[in-house]
């Protein structure tokens, strides 16, 4: 304690100096990369040990990508709490006879935000089980759990590729993320194609070539377009050459919600040797149906991990759904707009002031989107007190070991030295979390880069993460700049 008193004494007299030199050397390095003043906005705050809080454009408001997801996370925390979670139900309005169930099967949908094919699989092979092999009527899916009168705001990408995964939308019916693994593997006897789930609406044209052993090459070599038919099915014509030994893959998100979570649920019914005879509909379960299946999804906790590891839009844009549809007051009749308000009482709740902010959707995927620095780090210190800090913190990416982290700072000393969500959207790169000192001080930092172009934003970011690291201002928290 008293060598701490000593060095921190020594640093309120030096304190001003260090925190100028500090920004500065960061906003002229900002400056050389971005030529703009305004482009770059950060928030630094020491949280356990010696340091001067650190604010550049801190309160101007900027587009913030995909660093909003941490306000959604840590708002269902709070809000639905760590335990929350997900039923999928499966009802019948029929009877059994022997292996026979004389009737529809309805699937309830409860808005899991992951709800992959392999919780499907496992509970629908439950039915073998049951002694049953033939299901006579209707596969009806009930995916009424949100409301959405108005549809949901579009989002208008300028990439070439609008069946990329980062671009599916919520739903009500919401299965498997709603997307395909297509993938060809080259050998001795040629190419091969197959898709996961393989659906019977989805087609492989395989125009692949394989070539003699060699390098595999990039994802990017290969083209994957999708022809749709006026019967609802769609052709994957796939191009390029693959040396033999090597696979390509890729993933798509080709058909409408409905259509998908049918079809999947179709497949794995075939797989496990059920065979439903009816069409397909979608209709509301009725109340008299009795339960035959349930998945419950695992806990909130390990689905803000998911979210927050590698910046799912999907999800966190259905976790802000299930807020608004589990917190609705008299009168509101669409579950966003229910849950963004309802994340705004909370935040009001915590004297955060959200003059200017903007949630949208809840993932930042959008171009209406805003927040301050300073209100990203108003809410990360929140979270930080909060008794969910934890289960917030471990769901964000470790610096240069994983998630959309992985890749960053390597080789710099910074090893699992902070856990930071990253953001990326044309003209916007964010970061926003926890990283430590060399001295083991744990800091806030939030930092934006909106320019035209963004593309050396990251690099940015990273030198203010590693200039907070290396050569922090030093200080004490009593000694604060403005």
């Amino acid at each position: 304690m008293a060598s701490w008193f000593l060095v921190s004494a020594a640093a309120v007299s030096a304190g001003e100096p260090a925190a100028r030199a500090w920004s500065t050397q960061v906003n002229d390095y900002a400056h050389r990369a971005l030529n703009n003043d305004n482009a770059l906005s950060v928030a630094a705050i020491p949280m356990n040990g010696p340091g001067i809080e650190q604010y550049i454009n801190a309160d101007q408001t900027m587009s913030p990508g995909s660093i909003m997801k941490l306000v959604t996370t840590y708002a269902a925390l709070e809000i639905l709490g760590p335990t929350h979670h997900w039923n999928t139900n499966f009802y019948t309005d029929g009877e059994l006879r022997g292996s026979t169930l004389d009737g529809n099967f309805y699937v309830k949908f409860g808005g899991d935000p992951k709800l992959t094919i392999d919780d499907l699989w496992s509970t629908l092979r439950e039915l073998r089980g049951m002694g049953i092999d033939t299901i006579t009527g209707d596969l009806v899916l009930d995916g009424n759990v949100f409301q959405l009168p108005e549809g949901l705001p579009s989002f208008e990408d300028n990439g070439n590729n609008p069946y990329a995964p980062f671009l599916v939308e919520p739903s009500g019916y919401l299965a498997n993320l709603n997307l395909l693994h297509f993938q060809v593997r080259a050998d001795e006897r040629g190419t091969q194609a197959w898709s996961s789930p393989a659906l019977d609406s989805v087609v492989i044209d395989n125009r692949v070539t394989a070539t003699a052993e060699g390098p595999c090459p990039s994802r990017r070599q290969f083209e994957w377009q999708p022809v749709f038919d006026n019967d609802n099915r769609v052709t994957v014509r796939v191009t390029g050459s693959l040396p033999q030994g090597c696979r390509t893959s890729a993933y798509l998100s080709l058909l409408p919600h409905e259509q998908y979570s049918a079809a999947l649920i179709r497949s794995l019914l075939a797989e496990t040797g059920v065979t439903l005879q009816g069409t397909d509909r979608l209709e509301t379960t009725p109340e008299d149906a009795r339960l035959m299946l349930r998945i419950t999804s695992p806990d909130l906790v390990s689905t803000i991990r998911d979210i927050n590891k590698w910046s799912s839009n999907v999800m966190a844009r259905q976790l802000l759904l299930t807020i608004g549809a589990e917190n609705r007051i008299d009168g509101e009749e669409d579950d966003r707009v229910a849950g963004i308000r309802a994340i705004y009482d909370w935040l009001d709740g915590k004297g955060i002031n959200t003059n200017g902010m903007v949630i949208d959707n809840g993932a930042g995927l959008t171009r209406h989107g805003r927040i301050t620095a300073r209100q990203g780090a108003q809410i990360l210190l929140n979270a930080w007190n909060s008794p969910f800090a934890a289960d917030l913190m471990a769901s964000m990416p470790l610096i240069a070991m994983d998630g959309t982290m992985a890749r960053r700072l390597r080789n710099s000393g910074m090893d699992g030295e902070g856990r930071i969500k990253t953001g990326y959207l044309e003209n916007v790169r964010s970061i926003a979390g926890f990283t430590r000192d060399a001295d083991n001080t744990t800091w806030v930092v939030v930092g934006m880069v909106n320019d035209d172009p963004a593309w050396n934003g990251q690099a940015v970011l990273d030198r203010v993460l590693y200039s907070l690291h290396h050569r922090p201002p030093v200080g004490t928290t009593l000694s604060r700049a403005p």
